[in-house]
This record gives structure tokens, C-alpha cells and sequence, in this order.
């Protein structure tokens, strides 16, 4: 990682964690680190079903970054494993457990264990917009063409 800029991140282990790993990346060129399921007991994700699964970590980003959760790929193609509100938005300011929200879109039961890789988490630079109302807007050569307008 020479020459790339490390950004600090304060971590909390809560008890519920405490014999776990803190997140990491799996190679030099991993983009996202795997957050662990922090659970006491082994959890069942029936098919269809949604469950919210805790990480037993607080954070302290830094102010003008979001840590984003994303499914993890392999989780995602083999079990049909998704993180509902992906990317789900941890903000800077926020100082409660981060959890995940996961469903099974496949069709067959899940079985979460303690310290199983569940997602995957990026650290984000956020920028803020102001909003500026006018009475109508510049021409673009897209226009008001939406869904499908490319025919593509």
C-alpha cells in the first residue's frame, strides 16, 4: 500500500465480540474488509426470511467518510446471501453496534456461525450537495430519457 493514504478508524469491541478478529482486508488489493457475525449461537436464515446480525463493533469514522456494507460475492452467488439495504450507510457520527441487515433469497437454509464472514464493509469519502432551487433546469442532450431510453 505505498503511497496510499490510511485512514484511522476507533474501534470498540463489545463483549459479545471480545474473542473475534477486527475486520481486515484479505489481500493488498482488497477494496472492502469482512465483517464476522458476532453471535452467541449458531443462527438459521430460512428462505425468504431477514434477520438483523450484530458485529459486536462500534466505530468512530472520521468526519466526511461512511463505512458502506455490501453483500459479499461469493455469499451472494452460491446462497443467494444479500445485505437488504445494500449498500447499507454507516455515518461518522453514529456510535452504536454496527449490524447487518441479511436475507435469504435462495432456497435453501442458511446457517450463520459465530465469526462467519458475512459482508463486506468500504470505507467511503462523502461529499455533501446544498440544494438550490430554480425554475427549470439546463438542457442535456439525454433529456428526460429514463428507464430503457437506449434501447439497451
Amino acid at each position: 500500500m505505498m503511497g496510499e493514504r490510511v485512514v484511522e478508524i476507533l474501534v470498540e469491541r463489545l463483549e459479545h465480540a471480545g474473542d473475534l478478529p477486527l475486520p481486515s482486508y484479505m489481500t493488498p488489493g482488497s477494496a472492502a474488509m469482512d465483517l464476522l457475525a458476532a453471535v452467541a449461537d449458531e443462527r438459521i436464515l430460512e428462505p425468504g426470511r431477514t434477520e438483523l446480525i450484530p458485529t459486536g463493533l462500534k466505530l468512530a469514522l472520521p468526519s466526511g467518510y461512511e463505512l458502506q456494507i455490501r453483500p459479499r460475492s461469493g455469499l451472494a452467488l452460491k446462497h443467494r446471501l444479500v445485505v437488504l439495504n445494500s449498500p447499507g450507510t454507516i455515518d461518522s457520527d453514529y456510535r452504536g453496534e454496527v449490524q447487518v441487515i441479511l436475507s435469504n433469497f435462495g432456497e435453501d437454509t442458511f446457517r450463520i456461525t459465530r465469526g462467519m464472514r458475512i459482508c463486506q464493509a468500504v470505507l467511503a469519502r462523502v461529499l455533501r450537495a446544498e440544494l438550490r432551487a430554480v425554475p427549470s433546469l439546463p438542457a442535456s442532450s439525454r433529456g428526460e430519457g429514463g428507464f430503457g431510453h437506449t434501447g439497451q
